[in-house]
C-alpha cells in the first residue's frame, strides 16, 4: 500500500517538480550567462549536466540532460560577436541536438574531436609559429592527450614546391646498373621527394621531434588553443576561448558548418594545412 501511495505521489508531482527545477534555473540570468571557464564545463553545459554556477547536475535530477533547458542555454555558448556564424544554421543545429526523440550529446572520451595548439618556437635562431594537433588516447586506466601531427611552415616550404619536377623517376631498369643513377637523384636534393612512392607525404611530427632532439628547435610557449568537433552528425564546430568583458565569455563556439562526408574530409585537410 505504501509503495502504491509513493508511486501515485511521484506521478502526480513529478512534472511539477521538473517544471519547478527548470523554472528556478531559467529565472536567474546570472546563472545562464555565467562564463564557461573550462572545456569540461562546455561539455557539461552543452549536455545540461552542470548549472551556470558550476554545480554538477546528476542523473535523477529533473534538470539532467533536460532538452527544454538546453534549448534556453545552448544559444549562450555561441560567440555573439562572430561574423561567420549563421543564425539559421545555429537554430537548426540547436533544434536537432535537442530533438526529444533523438537528442545529441557530446562525449568527452568517445567522440570525434581534437585539439589544435598554436605554439611559439625558436628555429635556427628565429621565432616561429607551429601548430600541434592532439587527441585523447584511451589507456587501460584513464586517458591521455597525445600529439598526432604537426604543421610547421618552414618544413612545408621544403617539400613539393617545384612543379617542374613532377616527372622525375628512376628508370625501371635501374637495378641492372646497381642503381648508380641514384647519384643524380641526390645531386638534386631540392627535388628528392619526387622520387618517393605515390602519395608520399612528409611526416612533420617526426621531423619536429628530431629537430628538438638535436636542439635546433626549442619550445617557447603556448599562444592559443582551439578545439575542432565532428561529434554531431552533419555538423562541424570550432571552440575558442575568450577573455573579455560581459557575459559572452570563456569557451564559445565560433564556427558552425553543415557538412557531409566529402566536405568533412576536405575540411579536416584544411584544418591540418594539407596542400599548403
Amino acid at each position: 500500500m505504501n509503495r502504491l501511495f509513493i508511486l501515485i505521489i511521484f506521478l502526480v508531482t513529478g512534472p511539477f517538480l521538473r517544471a519547478q527545477v527548470i523554472g528556478d534555473l531559467l529565472q536567474d540570468e546570472s546563472v545562464l550567462y555565467a562564463e564557461t571557464k573550462q572545456v569540461n564545463q562546455f561539455f557539461h553545459r552543452f549536455n545540461s549536466e552542470e548549472d551556470g554556477k558550476g554545480k554538477k547536475i546528476y542523473e535523477g535530477n529533473p534538470a539532467y540532460r533536460d532538452n527544454h533547458l538546453r534549448k534556453q542555454t545552448l544559444p549562450l555558448i555561441f560567440d555573439k560577436e562572430s561574423t561567420t556564424l549563421s543564425k539559421s544554421i545555429e537554430n537548426k543545429f540547436i533544434k536537432e541536438v535537442t530533438n526529444k526523440n533523438t537528442p545529441k550529446y557530446l562525449e568527452f572520451h568517445g567522440g570525434d574531436w581534437f585539439a589544435e595548439v598554436v605554439i611559439d618556437v625558436t628555429f635556427d635562431g628565429n621565432i616561429k609559429e607551429a601548430h600541434l594537433f592532439l587527441k585523447l588516447q584511451e589507456e587501460e586506466v584513464g586517458s591521455k592527450w597525445v600529439i598526432t601531427r604537426v604543421y610547421f611552415e618552414p618544413f612545408a616550404r621544403l617539400f613539393f614546391k617545384d612543379p617542374s619536377a613532377v616527372d622525375k623517376f628512376l628508370h625501371p631498369m635501374s637495378h641492372e646498373l646497381d642503381f648508380m643513377n641514384l647519384a643524380k637523384v641526390f645531386r638534386e636534393e631540392g627535388q628528392v621527394e619526387y622520387y618517393a612512392y605515390d602519395n608520399f607525404s612528409p611526416d612533420f611530427l617526426s621531423i619536429f621531434i628530431y629537430e628538438m632532439k638535436i636542439e635546433r628547435l626549442k619550445f617557447n610557449g603556448v599562444k592559443k588553443v582551439n578545439f575542432h568537433f565532428f561529434q554531431v552528425d552533419g555538423y562541424y564546430f570550432k571552440l575558442e576561448e575568450f577573455n573579455r568583458a560581459g557575459f559572452n565569455n570563456g569557451w564559445l563556439i565560433t564556427q558552425l558548418k553543415e557538412i557531409d562526408q566529402e566536405s568533412k574530409n576536405r575540411l579536416i585537410g584544411t584544418i591540418y594545412y594539407e596542400g599548403n
